[in-house]
């Protein structure tokens, strides 16, 4: 019987899709789905949180492209802080350097961000206690001393050489200046010349000045280390061996104190996200490296070598703690350096939200170390 008009037009759309369902198969497992995605340890969406209705529409999230903000980049990457959200929407925003995150921060156009802690103890002293909280921690570790091996064999070797760090007073350049001074040297932290010459020296041009030869090594967050050994550098010093238990606050979450106090519902809510986002990144490590990378190759366009992210993902602990009493002792290294006057710090952090989280979810509760708001 000869095929009508509506016949013919239908079995030309089943042979189409018949035809297409390969391509949306291959482009589904691409992106994480298929059998990657019916593990019982993948992330899981919480269809039923979907149109859960909080106190803002939308919640502007800052981060850096970078392997010490894996919270916000898997977080992201995976919905696991949006899925908290309900309807609220997130705007996600990246940023290069903490002072621009700080003065979005301070300008109204963000609300919470993923940052270190230098430029939030400098922005809380600036602001005299008005401008953030930090309500979260979010990692530790992730920074290497990197040499060229030909020039430096041992830390005494440092003395007259060109090192870099990441800018003038960031959580880096502190941490470097105050061990420069306990092995006796003197560099002026403002012009960087001493017995060593500290270069400041943005993160994502080191790389070509350590192949240059203009910098003889730097003291730097990751992914940048394993770029440097990439290009023949050494590690002579991991930062995390200097610190008692091995670990360091390298970056928190900060919240402005007014979305904070206008919409407390939207931060608990994103604070449970990042403490599910720490949980299964430090239960799917491989899974959450790549998570990470596929963020960061959105970002900037490809993603980090296997030679590269394998080391630097190694050396980052994703945790909920702020590590509070670090925080501490970088803004009193900060203040040794003459980089700051005495801070007033008493204030600094909110933990009420975060304790509440981690109770409901059956974990410890960490300590502000005296620094928390009244």
């Amino acid at each position: 019987m000869p095929a009508t008009g509506t016949t013919r037009n239908t079995l030309r759309r089943s042979i189409v899709a018949a035809a297409a369902l390969p391509l949306l198969i291959g482009a589904l497992a691409s992106c994480g789905y298929g059998s990657e995605a019916e593990k019982d340890d993948a992330p899981k969406v919480n269809t039923a949180d979907a149109g859960k209705k909080l106190s803002a529409s939308e919640v502007r999230i800052g981060y850096f492209p970078n392997l010490t903000h894996a919270t916000a980049l898997v977080g992201l990457q995976e919905g696991l802080i949006a899925k908290e959200l309900g309807s609220t929407t997130i705007k996600p925003q990246a940023f290069n350097a903490g002072p621009s995150e700080i003065e979005a921060l301070n300008g109204g156009s963000l609300d919470i961000g993923f940052i270190g802690p230098s430029p939030s103890i400098n922005a809380y002293v600036k602001s005299k206690g008005k401008n953030l909280r930090i309500i979260s921690g979010s990692a530790s570790g992730g920074v290497k001393l990197v040499v060229n091996p030909d020039k430096i064999k041992t830390l005494d070797d440092l003395k007259g050489k060109k090192i870099a760090t990441p800018q003038k007073g960031n959580t880096q350049d502190v941490a470097f200046l105050n061990w420069i001074a306990e092995k006796g040297w003197s560099v002026d932290p403002e012009s960087g010349k001493g017995d060593v010459s500290v270069v400041r020296t943005d993160n994502k041009v080191t790389p070509d000045a350590f192949k240059q030869g203009s910098i003889d090594g730097a003291w730097v967050p990751e992914p940048t280390a394993s770029k440097l050994v990439t290009e023949g550098g050494a590690v002579l010093l991991d930062e995390t061996s200097l610190w008692p238990d091995k670990k360091f606050v390298i970056t928190n979450v900060i919240v402005s104190q007014k979305f904070l106090k206008e919409h407390p519902d939207v931060v608990e809510a994103v604070l449970k996200g990042t403490v599910k986002t720490n949980e299964w990144i430090n239960a799917n490590p491989d899974e959450a490296k790549a998570s990470a990378n596929a963020k960061l190759a959105a970002e900037g366009g490809k993603p980090l070598d296997a030679q590269v992210i394998d080391p630097a993902w190694q050396s980052i602990l994703v945790t909920d703690d702020p590590l509070a009493s670090t925080l501490k002792t970088e803004s009193d290294w900060a203040v040794k350096a003459k980089l700051i006057a005495q801070p007033e710090l008493a204030g600094i952090y909110d933990l009420s939200l975060l304790n509440k989280v981690l109770k409901a979810a059956g974990k410890p509760e960490v300590s502000d170390a005296g620094l928390g708001a009244k």
